[in-house]
Protein backbone atom coordinates (compact mmCIF):
# COMPACT_ATOMS: atom_id res chain seq x y z
CA UNK A 1 0.00 0.00 0.00
CA UNK A 2 1.09 3.94 -0.93
CA UNK A 3 2.99 5.20 1.97
CA UNK A 4 0.82 7.97 2.18
CA UNK A 5 -2.53 5.88 2.21
CA UNK A 6 -1.17 3.58 4.92
CA UNK A 7 0.16 6.59 7.17
CA UNK A 8 -3.44 8.25 6.84
CA UNK A 9 -4.85 5.03 7.68
CA UNK A 10 -2.85 4.64 10.82
CA UNK A 11 -3.07 8.28 11.71
CA UNK A 12 -6.21 9.43 11.38
CA UNK A 13 -9.07 6.65 9.42
CA UNK A 14 -8.92 3.48 11.67
CA UNK A 15 -8.61 5.14 14.79
CA UNK A 16 -12.14 6.77 14.08
CA UNK A 17 -13.50 3.21 12.47
CA UNK A 18 -12.27 1.66 15.66
CA UNK A 19 -14.78 4.24 17.22
CA UNK A 20 -17.16 3.63 15.85
CA UNK A 21 -17.25 -0.33 16.37
CA UNK A 22 -16.64 0.25 19.47
CA UNK A 23 -18.84 2.83 20.71
CA UNK A 24 -21.83 2.99 18.30
CA UNK A 25 -22.81 -0.73 17.09
CA UNK A 26 -25.92 -2.27 18.42
CA UNK A 27 -28.21 -4.06 17.10
CA UNK A 28 -30.58 -2.03 15.56
CA UNK A 29 -28.01 -0.34 13.54
CA UNK A 30 -26.43 -3.74 12.83
CA UNK A 31 -30.31 -4.41 10.97
CA UNK A 32 -30.51 -0.83 9.86
CA UNK A 33 -27.12 0.24 8.25
CA UNK A 34 -26.97 -2.46 5.57
CA UNK A 35 -30.70 -1.81 4.36
CA UNK A 36 -29.82 1.90 4.18
CA UNK A 37 -26.48 1.36 2.41
CA UNK A 38 -28.26 -1.02 0.08
CA UNK A 39 -30.06 2.09 -1.39
CA UNK A 40 -27.13 3.34 -2.53
CA UNK A 41 -26.12 0.16 -4.29
CA UNK A 42 -25.05 1.12 -7.86
CA UNK A 43 -26.48 4.74 -7.69
CA UNK A 44 -30.13 2.76 -8.32
CA UNK A 45 -31.62 5.44 -5.54
CA UNK A 46 -30.58 8.19 -7.79
CA UNK A 47 -31.05 6.49 -11.27
CA UNK A 48 -34.80 6.22 -10.24
CA UNK A 49 -34.80 9.95 -8.72
CA UNK A 50 -33.75 11.47 -12.02
CA UNK A 51 -35.88 9.14 -14.56
CA UNK A 52 -38.76 10.28 -12.36
CA UNK A 53 -37.88 14.03 -12.32
CA UNK A 54 -37.10 13.79 -15.97
CA UNK A 55 -40.82 12.90 -16.50
CA UNK A 56 -42.34 16.36 -15.41
CA UNK A 57 -41.54 19.50 -17.38
CA UNK A 58 -41.52 21.44 -13.61
CA UNK A 59 -38.41 19.17 -12.90
CA UNK A 60 -36.72 18.27 -15.81
CA UNK A 61 -33.74 20.19 -15.80
CA UNK A 62 -33.39 19.21 -12.28
CA UNK A 63 -33.55 15.48 -13.87
CA UNK A 64 -31.36 16.11 -16.31
CA UNK A 65 -28.61 17.56 -14.13
CA UNK A 66 -28.92 14.31 -11.59
CA UNK A 67 -28.44 12.36 -14.63
CA UNK A 68 -25.74 14.07 -15.77
CA UNK A 69 -24.09 14.22 -12.61
CA UNK A 70 -24.42 10.64 -12.17
CA UNK A 71 -22.72 9.54 -15.63
CA UNK A 72 -19.75 12.68 -14.92
CA UNK A 73 -19.32 10.69 -11.36
CA UNK A 74 -19.23 7.08 -12.86
CA UNK A 75 -16.70 8.30 -15.67
CA UNK A 76 -14.49 10.19 -12.95
CA UNK A 77 -14.80 8.39 -9.79
CA UNK A 78 -15.98 4.51 -10.65
CA UNK A 79 -13.78 3.94 -13.38
CA UNK A 80 -11.01 6.21 -13.40
CA UNK A 81 -9.83 7.20 -10.15
CA UNK A 82 -10.62 3.84 -8.00
CA UNK A 83 -8.82 1.81 -10.10
CA UNK A 84 -5.80 4.52 -10.15
CA UNK A 85 -5.54 5.03 -6.91
CA UNK A 86 -6.22 0.98 -5.39
CA UNK A 87 -6.61 2.21 -2.12
CA UNK A 88 -7.75 -1.97 -0.30
CA UNK A 89 -10.61 -1.71 1.67
CA UNK A 90 -9.83 -0.90 5.36
CA UNK A 91 -10.98 -4.57 6.47
CA UNK A 92 -8.41 -5.75 4.00
CA UNK A 93 -6.13 -3.29 5.99
CA UNK A 94 -6.85 -4.54 9.13
CA UNK A 95 -5.95 -8.01 8.03
CA UNK A 96 -2.99 -7.84 5.76
CA UNK A 97 -1.40 -5.29 8.21
CA UNK A 98 -2.40 -5.73 11.72
CA UNK A 99 -3.53 -9.37 11.52
CA UNK A 100 -6.83 -8.55 12.82
CA UNK A 101 -9.81 -10.07 11.31
CA UNK A 102 -13.14 -7.39 10.90
CA UNK A 103 -16.02 -9.37 10.98
CA UNK A 104 -18.51 -7.66 8.61
CA UNK A 105 -22.37 -7.42 8.32
CA UNK A 106 -23.00 -7.53 4.40
CA UNK A 107 -20.62 -9.24 1.78
CA UNK A 108 -17.32 -7.67 1.14
CA UNK A 109 -17.42 -5.03 -2.06
CA UNK A 110 -15.33 -6.56 -5.09
CA UNK A 111 -13.84 -3.05 -5.60
CA UNK A 112 -11.07 -0.72 -4.37
CA UNK A 113 -12.26 1.78 -1.43
CA UNK A 114 -11.07 5.08 -2.83
CA UNK A 115 -13.81 6.90 -3.56
CA UNK A 116 -16.74 6.04 -2.38
CA UNK A 117 -19.41 5.63 -4.92
CA UNK A 118 -22.54 4.96 -2.75
CA UNK A 119 -21.13 8.63 -0.95
CA UNK A 120 -20.40 10.18 -4.64
CA UNK A 121 -23.82 9.36 -5.79
CA UNK A 122 -25.49 10.39 -2.70
CA UNK A 123 -24.13 13.91 -2.46
CA UNK A 124 -24.62 14.29 -6.06
CA UNK A 125 -28.35 13.95 -5.62
CA UNK A 126 -28.83 15.76 -2.47
CA UNK A 127 -26.46 18.87 -3.99
CA UNK A 128 -28.91 18.89 -7.76
CA UNK A 129 -31.74 18.28 -5.50
CA UNK A 130 -30.89 21.28 -3.00
CA UNK A 131 -30.02 23.56 -5.99
CA UNK A 132 -33.41 23.19 -7.39
CA UNK A 133 -35.44 22.92 -4.02
CA UNK A 134 -34.40 23.58 -0.51
CA UNK A 135 -37.54 21.95 0.97
CA UNK A 136 -36.92 18.39 -0.59
CA UNK A 137 -32.78 19.42 -0.88
CA UNK A 138 -32.26 19.19 3.16
CA UNK A 139 -34.44 15.64 3.88
CA UNK A 140 -32.57 14.65 0.61
CA UNK A 141 -29.15 16.03 2.58
CA UNK A 142 -30.06 13.83 5.81
CA UNK A 143 -30.92 10.70 3.32
CA UNK A 144 -27.32 11.44 1.84
CA UNK A 145 -25.43 11.58 5.29
CA UNK A 146 -26.94 8.53 6.46
CA UNK A 147 -25.52 6.58 3.17
CA UNK A 148 -22.35 8.04 3.77
CA UNK A 149 -21.93 6.88 7.58
CA UNK A 150 -23.21 3.41 6.69
CA UNK A 151 -20.20 3.10 4.59
CA UNK A 152 -18.16 3.83 8.10
CA UNK A 153 -20.17 1.89 9.97
CA UNK A 154 -20.03 -1.52 7.91
CA UNK A 155 -16.01 -0.16 7.79
CA UNK A 156 -16.31 -0.62 4.23
CA UNK A 157 -14.62 2.77 3.39
CA UNK A 158 -12.22 5.25 5.35
CA UNK A 159 -13.36 8.34 6.61
CA UNK A 160 -11.12 9.84 4.76
CA UNK A 161 -12.73 8.54 1.44
CA UNK A 162 -15.90 9.46 2.22
CA UNK A 163 -15.08 12.95 3.07
CA UNK A 164 -13.55 13.29 -0.12
CA UNK A 165 -16.72 11.76 -2.22
CA UNK A 166 -18.79 14.49 0.20
CA UNK A 167 -16.58 17.15 -1.79
CA UNK A 168 -16.12 15.23 -5.24
CA UNK A 169 -19.67 14.33 -5.26
CA UNK A 170 -21.15 18.29 -4.66
CA UNK A 171 -18.32 19.62 -7.17
CA UNK A 172 -19.73 17.12 -9.84
CA UNK A 173 -23.43 18.33 -8.75
CA UNK A 174 -22.21 21.94 -9.72
CA UNK A 175 -20.29 20.82 -12.38
CA UNK A 176 -23.44 19.48 -14.11
CA UNK A 177 -25.36 22.25 -13.12
CA UNK A 178 -23.61 24.66 -15.00
CA UNK A 179 -23.21 22.79 -18.00
CA UNK A 180 -26.86 22.38 -18.21
CA UNK A 181 -27.30 25.77 -17.76
CA UNK A 182 -24.39 26.96 -20.92
CA UNK A 183 -26.09 24.05 -22.69
CA UNK A 184 -29.95 26.17 -22.31
CA UNK A 185 -28.10 29.37 -23.30
CA UNK A 186 -26.44 27.68 -25.98
CA UNK A 187 -29.98 26.22 -26.90
CA UNK A 188 -31.94 29.19 -26.49
CA UNK A 189 -29.33 31.34 -28.68
CA UNK A 190 -29.60 28.50 -31.53
CA UNK A 191 -33.26 29.23 -31.71
CA UNK A 192 -32.55 33.08 -32.18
Amino acid sequence: MDAFFASLAEGFDLPILDWIRANLTNPFLDTVMPHLTRWGDAGFIWIVLAVFLLCFRKTRKTGLTLGLALIIGLLVCNLTLKPLIARIRPYDYQQLYAGKMIPLLMDKPSDFSFPSGHTITAFEGAAVVMLSSRKWGIPTLCFALMIAFSRLYLYFHYPTDVLASMVLGTGIAFLAAWLVKKGEIWCNSRRR
